[in-house]
């Protein structure tokens, strides 16, 4: 979602599919070993954002290369990456497609040498304003939240990558407290359990995670009657982040500046009753702030969200028997606005992207403590919403 959101957006554009930058640029050099290209999904409506950034990421360094456009798009904020590492998938986040009230999500083939995307096809998501994206385990289907309309949708991906009408939907409904932010449903984020049989769903509208069966063969939600993840009223919910046991589930609250731990139950698809909530900031802030993304460290040590406001990333130490955190203090970003942040897949490094200032800040992970230090490189990027990784060859 943006922060001021749009009941107009102009229609989805797509350009021809392929890089914009030179082809000589991209094939000189061959990625070495080991190195990854990362995808930057961007604002585009009154930015010069064009669409979809790409750049070679090296962990041996934790050094961003630029190599250009990747894809023209309109709005294409949040990405996520097939399994097989062939495919990227996109949210357009509208609210007009094809003169209906719906966003839409893009499909692209990936050429991991290049760092070059293919437009496969383009399907509405039977909702407004598209926020989030994620496949399920098996990278059969892809799982889309609708913010402004409050739906979730599936949609099936077929052989060659592109995808199929949705086979999966569900509309919220119900308010929140808070009369502006929360006066209908606001799905942010959508994803499946560990073990891809259930789906889960978080409202900033309804203060809930709400739980579905997932068939995985067909891209069904099945609603359940019981093991809603529920916050304190008008926290206004937004990301979740699983502990790598399964046994924890962390909801980052945006509206509250919070985090939630519940233990989650594997067997029913449910969570336990709160076992923390905790702060965000510091001791004595007193601004405005809207938390924004989490994530949990590869080997559950620790737990980052990010300040829009504080401008900073939280860290917290994580108890691996009560799944309960500690405060380690916030690091400022060295930008404005980081919508959203993201760890390397080699777990030395966290890239913030401050939408505000237009950059992107890597830090260093000490995987020993928790720690986050600025490596001192900072590359502009327009807008940036969502960075995602795959292997390049």
């Amino acid at each position: 979602m943006k922060i001021t959101r749009r009941l107009f957006v102009l229609l989805l554009v797509l350009s021809t599919p392929g890089l914009l930058f030179s082809q000589a640029k991209t094939t000189e050099k061959p990625a070495a070993k080991g190195q990854y290209i990362a995808y930057v999904g961007t604002y585009t409506t009154k930015t010069n954002s064009k669409g979809i950034y790409a750049y070679r990421f090296d962990p041996a360094k934790g050094r961003l290369t630029p190599i250009g456009v990747a894809a023209e798009a309109t709005d294409p904020s949040f990405l996520a990456v097939h399994p097989n590492g062939k495919f990227l998938y996109a949210v357009n986040e509208i609210g007009n497609f094809n003169g209906e009230v719906s966003g839409a999500v893009s499909a692209f083939s990936i050429d991991a040498k290049t760092g070059s995307l293919k437009f496969l096809n383009q399907v509405p998501t039977r909702g407004a304003g598209p926020c989030y994206i994620s496949l399920d385990k098996t990278g059969a289907y892809v799982l889309v939240a609708n913010y402004d309309s409050g739906s979730i949708a599936s949609f099936p991906v077929h052989f060659d990558g592109s995808l199929g009408t949705a086979s999966g939907f569900v509309q919220h409904s119900g308010s929140g407290p808070n009369k502006e932010r929360q006066e209908g449903p606001h799905a942010h984020w959508i994803g499946t359990s560990p073990d891809n049989r259930f789906a889960l769903a978080v409202d900033l509208g309804l203060d809930q995670v709400i739980v579905y069966g997932f068939d995985g063969s067909s891209g069904v939600f099945t609603p359940l009657l019981s093991g809603f993840a529920k916050v304190k009223p008008g926290s206004g919910p937004r990301h979740l982040a699983f502990h790598p046991n399964g046994e924890f589930g962390y909801v980052v609250s945006e509206m509250a500046s919070t985090v939630t731990v519940f233990s989650y139950k594997d067997k029913t698809g449910s969570f336990t009753s709160p076992l923390q909530t905790i702060s965000t900031l510091p001791s004595g802030f007193s601004g405005k702030n809207d938390a924004a993304e989490i994530a949990v460290y590869p080997s559950g040590k620790f737990l980052y969200t990010s300040n829009r406001g504080h401008d900073s990333i939280a860290a917290f130490a994580i108890d691996q028997k009560k799944g309960t955190l500690k405060s380690l203090g916030q690091v400022l970003t060295g930008g404005k606005t980081p919508r959203h942040f993201v760890i390397d897949p080699t777990g030395a490094y966290l890239l913030a992207e401050n939408q505000e200032s237009n950059n992107v800040v890597v830090f260093h992970i000490d995987s020993a403590t928790g720690s986050l230090t600025p490596t001192g490189q900072t590359i502009e990027v327009p807008s940036p919403v969502c960075i995602t990784f795959v292997a390049a060859d």
